[in-house]
Protein backbone atom coordinates (compact mmCIF):
# COMPACT_ATOMS: atom_id res chain seq x y z
CA UNK A 1 0.00 0.00 0.00
CA UNK A 2 1.39 3.39 -1.02
CA UNK A 3 1.63 4.82 2.50
CA UNK A 4 -1.96 3.62 2.98
CA UNK A 5 -3.18 6.46 0.78
CA UNK A 6 -6.88 7.00 0.25
CA UNK A 7 -8.47 8.63 -2.80
CA UNK A 8 -12.02 9.83 -3.44
CA UNK A 9 -13.22 10.04 -7.04
CA UNK A 10 -16.60 11.70 -7.55
CA UNK A 11 -18.69 10.42 -10.43
CA UNK A 12 -16.49 7.33 -10.36
CA UNK A 13 -18.89 4.63 -11.50
CA UNK A 14 -18.60 5.16 -15.27
CA UNK A 15 -16.65 6.80 -18.06
CA UNK A 16 -13.47 8.61 -17.22
CA UNK A 17 -14.20 8.44 -13.48
CA UNK A 18 -14.26 4.65 -13.60
CA UNK A 19 -10.96 4.60 -15.46
CA UNK A 20 -9.41 6.93 -12.87
CA UNK A 21 -10.57 4.55 -10.12
CA UNK A 22 -9.06 1.63 -12.03
CA UNK A 23 -5.68 3.30 -12.51
CA UNK A 24 -5.43 4.57 -8.93
CA UNK A 25 -6.32 1.12 -7.55
CA UNK A 26 -3.59 -0.38 -9.73
CA UNK A 27 -1.17 1.88 -7.87
CA UNK A 28 -2.22 0.29 -4.56
CA UNK A 29 -4.21 3.34 -3.46
CA UNK A 30 -7.46 2.70 -1.60
CA UNK A 31 -10.21 4.21 -3.76
CA UNK A 32 -13.61 5.45 -2.64
CA UNK A 33 -15.83 5.57 -5.71
CA UNK A 34 -18.47 8.27 -5.33
CA UNK A 35 -21.65 7.42 -7.23
CA UNK A 36 -25.06 9.11 -7.19
CA UNK A 37 -26.63 5.66 -7.49
CA UNK A 38 -24.91 3.46 -4.91
CA UNK A 39 -26.07 0.22 -6.53
CA UNK A 40 -24.51 1.22 -9.85
CA UNK A 41 -21.38 2.18 -7.97
CA UNK A 42 -21.16 -1.18 -6.25
CA UNK A 43 -21.61 -3.02 -9.54
CA UNK A 44 -18.86 -0.93 -11.13
CA UNK A 45 -16.50 -1.37 -8.16
CA UNK A 46 -16.89 -5.15 -8.27
CA UNK A 47 -15.41 -5.12 -11.76
CA UNK A 48 -12.16 -3.54 -10.61
CA UNK A 49 -9.08 -5.09 -9.05
CA UNK A 50 -7.55 -3.60 -5.93
CA UNK A 51 -9.21 -1.84 -3.02
CA UNK A 52 -12.26 0.04 -4.38
CA UNK A 53 -15.27 0.87 -2.21
CA UNK A 54 -18.42 2.42 -3.67
CA UNK A 55 -20.28 5.01 -1.59
CA UNK A 56 -23.29 7.14 -2.43
CA UNK A 57 -22.34 10.70 -3.38
CA UNK A 58 -24.36 13.43 -5.05
CA UNK A 59 -22.10 16.49 -5.10
CA UNK A 60 -25.12 18.77 -5.60
CA UNK A 61 -26.59 17.56 -2.28
CA UNK A 62 -24.86 19.06 0.78
CA UNK A 63 -26.23 16.27 2.98
CA UNK A 64 -24.75 13.61 0.71
CA UNK A 65 -21.36 15.35 0.83
CA UNK A 66 -21.53 15.51 4.63
CA UNK A 67 -22.33 11.78 4.78
CA UNK A 68 -19.33 11.06 2.57
CA UNK A 69 -17.12 13.15 4.86
CA UNK A 70 -18.36 11.21 7.90
CA UNK A 71 -17.69 7.91 6.10
CA UNK A 72 -14.11 8.94 5.24
CA UNK A 73 -13.51 10.02 8.83
CA UNK A 74 -14.94 6.85 10.35
CA UNK A 75 -13.47 4.40 7.83
CA UNK A 76 -10.00 5.86 7.25
CA UNK A 77 -9.49 8.98 9.36
CA UNK A 78 -7.76 10.53 6.37
CA UNK A 79 -8.00 11.52 2.72
CA UNK A 80 -5.00 11.98 0.47
CA UNK A 81 -6.42 12.43 -3.03
CA UNK A 82 -9.62 14.10 -4.26
CA UNK A 83 -10.55 13.90 -7.93
CA UNK A 84 -13.47 16.22 -8.65
CA UNK A 85 -14.75 14.32 -11.68
CA UNK A 86 -18.53 14.48 -11.23
CA UNK A 87 -20.14 16.86 -13.67
CA UNK A 88 -22.83 17.39 -16.27
CA UNK A 89 -23.05 18.84 -19.77
CA UNK A 90 -26.68 19.89 -19.97
CA UNK A 91 -26.74 22.79 -22.44
CA UNK A 92 -25.35 21.61 -25.76
CA UNK A 93 -26.95 23.80 -28.41
CA UNK A 94 -27.74 26.59 -25.93
CA UNK A 95 -26.54 30.14 -26.53
CA UNK A 96 -25.57 32.81 -24.07
CA UNK A 97 -27.81 35.39 -25.72
CA UNK A 98 -30.90 33.39 -24.78
CA UNK A 99 -29.81 30.86 -22.18
CA UNK A 100 -32.04 28.74 -20.02
CA UNK A 101 -30.75 30.07 -16.71
CA UNK A 102 -32.20 27.11 -14.83
CA UNK A 103 -29.88 24.88 -16.85
CA UNK A 104 -26.99 27.27 -16.16
CA UNK A 105 -27.72 27.10 -12.44
CA UNK A 106 -27.84 23.30 -12.60
CA UNK A 107 -24.45 23.18 -14.34
CA UNK A 108 -22.87 25.53 -11.81
CA UNK A 109 -24.30 23.48 -8.93
CA UNK A 110 -22.94 20.18 -10.26
CA UNK A 111 -19.68 21.24 -11.92
CA UNK A 112 -18.51 24.04 -9.64
CA UNK A 113 -20.26 24.22 -6.27
CA UNK A 114 -20.25 20.43 -5.96
CA UNK A 115 -16.47 20.36 -6.36
CA UNK A 116 -16.13 23.23 -3.88
CA UNK A 117 -18.24 21.36 -1.32
CA UNK A 118 -15.98 18.33 -1.60
CA UNK A 119 -12.85 20.47 -1.31
CA UNK A 120 -14.15 21.99 1.91
CA UNK A 121 -14.61 18.59 3.56
CA UNK A 122 -11.47 17.05 2.03
CA UNK A 123 -8.94 19.76 2.91
CA UNK A 124 -9.10 19.32 6.72
CA UNK A 125 -8.49 15.58 6.28
CA UNK A 126 -5.53 16.32 4.03
CA UNK A 127 -4.10 18.96 6.37
CA UNK A 128 -4.08 16.38 9.15
CA UNK A 129 -1.47 14.39 7.24
CA UNK A 130 0.31 17.32 5.59
CA UNK A 131 -0.31 15.74 2.19
CA UNK A 132 -2.97 16.14 -0.46
CA UNK A 133 -3.67 16.14 -4.17
CA UNK A 134 -6.81 17.89 -5.44
CA UNK A 135 -7.56 17.33 -9.11
CA UNK A 136 -10.31 19.41 -10.69
CA UNK A 137 -11.55 17.88 -13.95
CA UNK A 138 -11.91 20.94 -16.13
CA UNK A 139 -12.20 21.61 -19.86
CA UNK A 140 -10.64 23.76 -22.53
CA UNK A 141 -14.18 25.07 -23.03
CA UNK A 142 -13.70 26.94 -19.75
CA UNK A 143 -10.49 28.66 -20.86
CA UNK A 144 -10.84 32.44 -21.25
CA UNK A 145 -7.91 32.44 -23.68
CA UNK A 146 -10.07 31.16 -26.52
CA UNK A 147 -13.57 31.41 -25.02
CA UNK A 148 -16.27 31.06 -27.65
CA UNK A 149 -20.02 30.81 -27.81
CA UNK A 150 -22.40 27.97 -27.12
CA UNK A 151 -22.86 25.75 -24.04
CA UNK A 152 -22.75 28.83 -21.78
CA UNK A 153 -23.59 27.08 -18.50
CA UNK A 154 -20.97 24.39 -19.01
CA UNK A 155 -18.35 26.94 -20.02
CA UNK A 156 -19.01 29.27 -17.09
CA UNK A 157 -19.03 26.38 -14.60
CA UNK A 158 -15.60 25.19 -15.77
CA UNK A 159 -14.16 28.72 -15.79
CA UNK A 160 -15.34 29.06 -12.18
CA UNK A 161 -13.77 25.69 -11.33
CA UNK A 162 -10.46 26.95 -12.72
CA UNK A 163 -10.75 30.04 -10.53
CA UNK A 164 -11.28 27.78 -7.52
CA UNK A 165 -8.11 25.90 -8.43
CA UNK A 166 -6.16 29.16 -8.33
CA UNK A 167 -7.74 30.31 -5.06
CA UNK A 168 -7.16 27.05 -3.20
CA UNK A 169 -3.66 26.48 -4.57
CA UNK A 170 -2.68 29.96 -3.37
CA UNK A 171 -4.19 29.51 0.08
CA UNK A 172 -2.69 26.02 0.50
CA UNK A 173 0.77 26.72 -0.90
CA UNK A 174 3.44 25.18 1.32
CA UNK A 175 0.94 22.90 3.11
CA UNK A 176 1.80 19.78 1.11
CA UNK A 177 -1.55 19.98 -0.72
CA UNK A 178 -1.29 20.47 -4.49
CA UNK A 179 -4.32 21.71 -6.45
CA UNK A 180 -4.54 21.58 -10.25
CA UNK A 181 -7.08 21.75 -13.07
CA UNK A 182 -6.83 19.12 -15.78
CA UNK A 183 -8.50 19.05 -19.19
CA UNK A 184 -8.75 15.39 -20.24
CA UNK A 185 -9.55 16.31 -23.84
CA UNK A 186 -12.50 15.04 -25.85
CA UNK A 187 -12.95 11.53 -24.51
CA UNK A 188 -15.11 8.56 -25.53
CA UNK A 189 -17.63 8.62 -22.67
CA UNK A 190 -21.38 9.08 -22.36
CA UNK A 191 -20.71 12.82 -22.08
CA UNK A 192 -18.09 12.97 -24.83
CA UNK A 193 -19.89 10.49 -27.14
CA UNK A 194 -18.49 7.49 -28.98
CA UNK A 195 -17.37 9.83 -31.77
CA UNK A 196 -14.73 11.43 -29.54
CA UNK A 197 -11.13 10.81 -30.63
CA UNK A 198 -9.66 9.81 -27.25
CA UNK A 199 -10.14 6.52 -25.40
CA UNK A 200 -10.81 6.83 -21.68
CA UNK A 201 -7.34 5.47 -20.84
CA UNK A 202 -5.73 8.47 -22.55
CA UNK A 203 -8.15 10.93 -20.98
CA UNK A 204 -7.51 9.57 -17.50
CA UNK A 205 -3.71 9.63 -17.84
CA UNK A 206 -3.13 13.28 -16.92
CA UNK A 207 -5.74 13.11 -14.17
CA UNK A 208 -3.98 10.17 -12.52
CA UNK A 209 -0.66 11.97 -13.04
CA UNK A 210 -2.00 15.00 -11.14
CA UNK A 211 -3.44 12.74 -8.43
CA UNK A 212 -0.04 11.14 -7.80
CA UNK A 213 2.33 14.10 -8.21
CA UNK A 214 5.54 14.09 -6.19
CA UNK A 215 5.86 16.61 -3.37
CA UNK A 216 7.77 19.02 -5.63
CA UNK A 217 5.09 18.80 -8.32
CA UNK A 218 3.20 21.78 -9.72
CA UNK A 219 0.25 23.46 -8.04
CA UNK A 220 -2.20 26.05 -9.32
CA UNK A 221 -1.81 24.91 -12.94
CA UNK A 222 -4.08 24.06 -15.86
CA UNK A 223 -2.88 21.03 -17.82
CA UNK A 224 -3.73 18.80 -20.77
CA UNK A 225 -1.61 15.73 -21.55
CA UNK A 226 0.59 16.67 -18.56
CA UNK A 227 1.51 19.98 -20.24
CA UNK A 228 0.41 23.48 -19.16
CA UNK A 229 -2.31 25.16 -21.23
CA UNK A 230 -3.57 28.75 -21.20
CA UNK A 231 -6.26 29.77 -18.74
Amino acid sequence: MENGRVALVSGGNRGIGLEICRQLAERDIKVVMGSRDEEKGRAAAEGLEGSVIAHQLDVADAGSVDRMAAFLEDEFGRLDVLVNNAGIANDDGQRGVKADLDRVREAIEANFLGAWRLCEVAIPLMQRGGYGRIVNVSSGMGALEDMGGGSPGYRVSKTALNALTRILSSELRGSGILVNSICPGWVQTDMGSSGAPRPVEDGADALVWAATLPNNGPTGGFFRDRRPIAW
